[in-house]
């Protein structure tokens, strides 16, 4: 299973829509995860035209985000693999052993609002940052996730530059 993972895209303002470095990830998705800062649902709808789309409300999204479906948090299995979602995941000191105290089955945990991709493990548990395709903030590229769950494990996990 590929998982394209995005965040912050920050709609409309930053995604007028999909960029095309995006959407070439895209067509090889199987299921997408967007955690957070979509700001409005349209971006949900024209990512659900690649693949599945499972989604987490960020501190920027509009009650439209909500409708859509998405909650603060998230728990689901990914071809065995227990992923969980939330937009902001505190402060970077602990961050690992609050991830497992909040999430205690998940094996990863995908999450933004940073803007700073990020692959980490600690505390028995593996954190994931795509950080963003379309505001890079201070980071020298637009980013996005992509994750190859094979068996009920992580078989790869990778930061791709789309700008």
């Amino acid at each position: 299973m590929r998982a394209v993972v995005v965040s912050d895209t920050h709609a409309p303002r930053h995604w007028k829509t999909c960029p095309p470095r995006v959407a070439e990830h895209l067509r090889n998705a199987d299921v997408i995860l967007h955690a957070g800062d979509v700001c409005v649902a349209p971006v949900l709808d024209e990512l659900a035209e690649y693949a599945p789309v499972h989604a987490v409300l960020g501190n920027n999204d509009g009650p439209d985000v909500a409708e859509w479906g998405a909650p603060e948090r998230l728990e689901l299995d990914l071809g065995g693999l227990a992923v969980a979602m939330v937009h902001n995941s505190g402060r970077t000191a602990g961050r690992t052993a609050r991830m497992r105290s909040w999430f205690p089955a998940a094996d990863l945990v995908v999450f933004g609002h940073s803007h700073i991709p990020l692959d980490e493990t600690g505390d028995g548990i593996r954190i994931f940052n795509p950080g963003s395709p379309t505001d890079r903030r201070s980071q020298p590229h637009g980013t996005l996730g992509l994750l190859d769950i094979h068996d009920g494990r992580l078989a790869g996990a990778r930061i791709v530059a789309v700008t």
